[in-house]
């Protein structure tokens, strides 16, 4: 509200951007909060997994969110290039210092959950708002020191160009999630080889398929087929053993065969 307010009176688009996108966030923020808190509900019988993908889910809303933010700011920057409009550097320079400090608070706030998907989505969106108010200063510093009006709108585009670089790859990753992709960091093929040459027994292994609960937790099923009169449960264990170790992977389903045929026995971990 202040930004608003401070942007309206100093006619600074840089200005009404953040607080546009610090609008946004407040949503975003707030979206990001009940995800976690959602997450932490137990699983029941229609939520077997329980809730944890909610936070995915708010990541992918929250990506989304911020490319469109994006495209206003690019549209409002072009319409302002082709009109310039005066700017009033000294208001302008006093609003855009307080929004830096209370981004940075923000920003300290959230930086030690960044391996939680949910919690970048979030902290990206503080560190957009970060980015504006720093470029809200410096424009006002240039409009202050030389009158050059162009640099508001120019450095409103940088920032969203920053802001979008990141909101992309937070939509590839959260949509990926979502699709039940092959985590990035693993080989399927070459986890077939892996555990076809550690545990003794094993002829082949097919029929793989790894995907991510969220960005913290993996999960996998396989069919693995054993030489006739293989210990299974000493397969079973060692193949466990092996993913939980080396790919850290705690939960896994296996199903153990003598031939592809076989439908043997399911096992669960």
């Amino acid at each position: 509200m202040v930004e608003v307010a401070g942007g309206a009176y100093a006619g600074s688009l840089a200005l009404i951007a953040d607080a546009g996108h610090m609008l946004t966030d407040a949503a975003a923020l707030a979206l990001a909060w009940y995800a976690f808190r959602l997450a932490r509900r137990p699983a029941d019988p229609r939520r077997s997994f329980g809730y944890h993908r909610a936070q995915v889910l708010a990541a992918f809303v929250n990506g989304g969110v911020l490319v469109v933010v994006v495209l206003w700011i690019a549209v409002e920057a072009a319409r302002r290039l082709f009109e310039p409009i005066a700017v009033l550097g000294g208001p302008m320079l006093a609003v855009g210092i307080a929004g830096l400090v209370v981004n940075v608070v923000a920003f300290a706030l959230l930086r030690d959950g960044r391996d939680n998907m949910n919690v970048r989505a979030a902290a990206l969106h503080v560190i957009g708002d970060l980015l504006g108010s720093a470029a809200a200063v410096a424009a006002a510093f240039v409009i202050v020191e030389t009158g050059w009006m162009p640099i508001d709108p120019i450095l409103s585009v940088a920032v969203a160009a920053l802001v979008l670089r990141s909101a992309w790859g937070l939509l590839r990753q959260s949509g990926h999630i979502l699709l039940e992709g092959t985590p990035d960091w693993l080989d399927v093929e070459r986890l077939r080889v892996e555990l076809s040459a550690v545990v003794p027994g094993v002829e082949d292994v097919h029929h793989v398929h790894v995907w991510s609960m969220t960005s913290e937790r993996s999960l996998l099923t396989l069919h693995v087929q054993v030489t006739q009169g293989t210990d299974r449960d000493h397969v079973l264990q060692s193949i466990q053993t092996y993913l939980s170790k080396h790919y850290g992977i705690g939960h896994s389903t296996i199903q153990i065969e003598t031939s592809c045929e076989d439908q043997g026995a399911v096992h669960h971990a």
